[in-house]
């Protein structure tokens, strides 16, 4: 096995205010985190699939595969206090011998086929390779006094997942303590030196986390059909 990606799942759903977790949550009357393992399936067969889910969600994840059939190869892993260290936990699972990793929040079920491929093919030239989309509203940076600038959108892009790394260069990032300012995979590669390649992201690969997030994965999943 070459390639290996670490799904996380730690989300309480608390923004969706329902009592069943975002990640659990039907769309195509299908949970929204079998549809995000399935788009990697898909795409290629041979990628190892790698779960991490809080503990106490476990059980009702079984309960999901044998309700609806769910068959697909993978393993699950028990996240950790924070988002670094549930992708360290994830890692660890990782089977030696892979090359490249992926990592991808699971409430992204709309992650393509041609997405995937591009981000393996340049974290196997670059290292690091994070998708990413250019940001459509004006923005402006606010100061400790309350004040704020308008600053050119064209030099800012919003970042997604999948971000896919040479193994070895991750696990290595991975080794390092933990700190606040680790928003995603990549800002703790780049804590460790290594620079990031930016990939043309995909709008359709929404991060499911309001109502209005899961009524427009609905319409997503319509116009695939």
């Amino acid at each position: 096995m070459e390639k290996c990606v670490v799904i996380v799942a730690g989300g309480k759903g608390l923004r969706m205010g329902k009592e069943l977790p975002k990640q659990f949550l039907p769309i195509g009357g299908r949970p929204v985190l079998m549809r995000t393992l399935e788009a990697f399936h898909r795409c290629d067969a041979a990628i190892g699939l790698v779960l991490v889910l809080p503990e106490a969600h476990l059980s009702l994840w079984q309960e999901l595969c044998r309700q609806y059939s769910f068959a697909l190869p993978h393993r699950v892993v028990t996240g950790g206090a924070t988002r670094f260290h549930s992708v360290y936990n994830g890692l660890q699972a990782v089977p030696a011998g892979v090359s490249l990793i992926a990592v991808h929040d699971g409430v992204r079920p709309f992650v393509s086929p041609r997405l995937i491929t591009d981000l393996f093919a340049a974290a196997a030239r670059y290292g690091a390779a994070v998708p990413a989309v250019p940001v459509v509203d004006s923005l402006r940076r606010v100061d400790a006094e309350g004040g704020s600038v308008a600053v050119p959108r064209s030099a800012y892009r919003s970042v997604q997942t999948p971000q896919v790394f040479r193994s070895d260069l991750l696990l290595r990032a991975y080794a390092s303590p933990y700190q606040d300012d680790f928003t995603d995979d990549a800002s703790v590669v780049e804590a460790a030196g290594q620079a990031v390649a930016l990939v043309d992201g995909d709008v359709d690969n929404i991060k499911i986390t309001t109502p209005r997030d899961l009524a427009v994965a609905e319409i997503l999943l319509q116009a695939d059909e």
